[in-house]
């Protein structure tokens, strides 16, 4: 049996790229940055007053604290340039982000003077040179490199992007994933079941994970035990997507009728493997080439929590290597094991896992029962507990492995600042 590692390698070995395109700034969080972003100009573009009060030359300000009266020249609003020199005996009145006058070389609070009355103001000191002055640049400085490819574009970097001025971002595409599922024993939810029927969960559950790798899913709904209706389904699902996912028929049995059509499309690219972890054993990967693109083919378990954790394992990185995410996998942080958890050596485990803090550190217990059909197992949990094949369980207070696969795992805590 191959590693997981092992199989993560062979399938990101030759990931294509989806391409870019052209987004505006409202389009753009989330997606991957495709070009490498230069500040046209300094941010700020001029000295600027981080208080509203009265620029100044700290020279005509007493050391000792004594108050001086200096004529007011004019105020200057945000949005404003000085019309006058600031010389000594002379202050003009700033507002928070108005550029300094010329001549000055420090800010006074506004709470430090009596307000102003009859074109003088009264301040008192002591101040400093360069006091609650911004410097033209501090932030970002013009031609510097502000965003890279492969950057993920969080809220702040948009926000960074547009104080630059730039109005659009050069993304990768996200890249279409067709959803197959198969047996003749799912039926889509709403529809009436029949003895011995189940309600597909695959779908909806590959939808969103796909949604939160950053693709666009592609639902073809569930194909039934049947070669005819396999090959139409999997021949449209080539033709539409950049990569195919399918769940169920990769097994041993009669009906796994998923090998067959694999085999017929990817040829002597198709691996079936049976991977060492536990849960999601077998798992089918292969090649497809059709109109000059070379589309994947994964064949997930149909067993829901057994399709979760191989998507997170195998397929997301996939989706996150083609878009240029140079950092495809989900965060592994340390933790300590809540609770003894046992298990027997042979093969890397998976284990389903809340967490919470304590005492500053991170405490991972298990969601219950680990079944690999147990959805809600899968439903509850923040983390997988990573435990090497060649481990046995760990006792509770042990130092462990965690795989996030909820960012918000400490959302159910008191809100507060924590300090």
């Amino acid at each position: 049996m191959l590693s997981i590692e092992q199989a993560q390698a062979h399938i990101l070995s030759d990931v294509p790229r989806t391409g870019a395109e052209q987004v505006p700034l409202a389009s753009a969080y989330g997606r991957v940055l495709a070009e490498t972003i230069r500040s046209p100009r300094h941010v700020p573009p001029w000295d600027n007053s981080a208080m509203d009060g009265y620029a100044v030359r700290a020279a005509d300000i007493p050391s000792d604290g004594s108050d001086v009266r200096l004529e007011l020249l004019e105020i200057v609003g945000a949005g404003r340039m000085p019309e006058h020199v600031v010389r000594s005996g002379t202050a003009s009145a700033v507002m928070t982000g108005a550029p300094i006058p010329e001549g000055a070389d420090a800010i006074v609070m506004v709470e430090h003077s009596d307000g102003a009355r009859e074109g003088h103001v009264t301040l008192r000191g002591p101040v400093r040179e360069g006091q609650h002055i911004r410097r033209a640049g501090e932030d970002i400085a013009e031609g510097s490199v502000v965003l890279g490819p492969g950057a993920r574009l969080t809220p702040g970097r948009v926000g960074l992007v547009a104080s630059l001025g730039v109005p659009s971002l050069l993304v990768s595409r996200r890249p279409v994933v067709a959803i197959l599922s198969t047996g003749d024993e799912v039926v889509p939810p709403g529809r009436p079941l029949k003895p011995g029927q189940i309600y597909s969960s695959n779908n909806a559950t590959l939808a969103g994970l796909v949604h939160e790798a950053g693709g666009v899913p592609l639902d073809l709904g569930n194909a039934v035990d049947d070669l005819d209706a396999l090959r139409t389904r999997l021949g449209y699902a080539v033709h539409e997507g950049h990569l195919v996912v399918t769940t169920g028929g990769v097994s041993v049995g009669t009906y796994d009728l998923v090998k067959q059509v694999f085999e017929e499309l990817a040829g002597d690219s198709l691996d079936f493997w049976k991977v060492r972890m536990k849960p999601g054993k077998p798992l089918a990967f292969g090649r497809v080439a059709r109109g000059g693109r070379t589309i994947p083919l994964f064949g997930l378990p149909g067993n829901p929590v057994s399709c979760m954790v191989n998507f997170l394992q195998f397929v997301r990185p996939w989706i996150r290597t083609s878009m240029g995410d140079p950092r495809p996998f989900l965060p592994v942080i340390d933790a300590v094991a809540g609770e003894d958890i046992p298990e027997k050596p042979g093969r890397a485990k998976l284990l389903r896992v809340v967490l919470d803090s304590a005492d500053g550190q991170v405490v991972a217990r298990l969601t219950g029962t680990q079944s690999s059909g147990a959805l809600s197992s899968m439903a509850a949990a923040q983390g997988l507990l990573l435990l090497a094949p060649e481990a046995g369980g760990v006792k509770a207070g042990e130092a462990v492995r965690v795989q996030v696969v909820d960012a918000q795992f400490l959302a159910g805590d008191t809100p507060s600042y924590g300090w």
